[in-house]
C-alpha cells in the first residue's frame, strides 16, 4: 500500500475500567485514546456486503493502518465523528506481516 492512500486521521480507543484511588472501587468504564494514526478508509462494495451478510458478518468497511502492535478487536475506531467497532482480529499484510494492518469494522459499538 502506498503511504499516500493513508489520508484519513483516525483515533483507536481502548476501553478501561478505572479504580477510585480513595476507595479502590471500580468506576464506570471509559474509552481512552490508544493511538491516533493515518488510515485508508473504505466502505465495503455491494458485492462484499452481500458476502458479509451471507456469513452473518456485521462488517461494513475496512481501515488499513501502518502496523502497530497491541491493536485488539475489543478496541474501537473514531473516524469523522463516527464510532466503529473492530470486527475480529486485525489482519496483517501478506508480505512481511509487519507493514500494515487491515481492520474490518462496523458502525456502532458492541456492548460489553
Amino acid at each position: 500500500m502506498e503511504a499516500g492512500k493513508l489520508c484519513h486521521r483516525v483515533e483507536i480507543q481502548n476501553k478501561i475500567t478505572p479504580r477510585d484511588p480513595v476507595t479502590g472501587d471500580f468506576l464506570a468504564p471509559a474509552w481512552v485514546e490508544f493511538a491516533k494514526v493515518w488510515a485508508a478508509v473504505e466502505d465495503l462494495s455491494a458485492r462484499d456486503m452481500i458476502a458479509a451478510k451471507a456469513g452473518q458478518s456485521q462488517v461494513t468497511g475496512r481501515m488499513v493502518i501502518r502496523y502497530r502492535a497491541g491493536v485488539l478487536p475489543t478496541m474501537r475506531v473514531i473516524h469523522r465523528g463516527e464510532t466503529y467497532s473492530i470486527e475480529g482480529p486485525p489482519l496483517a499484510d501478506k508480505k512481511s506481516g509487519l507493514e500494515y494492518l487491515t481492520l474490518l469494522v462496523s458502525k456502532g459499538v458492541k456492548d460489553g
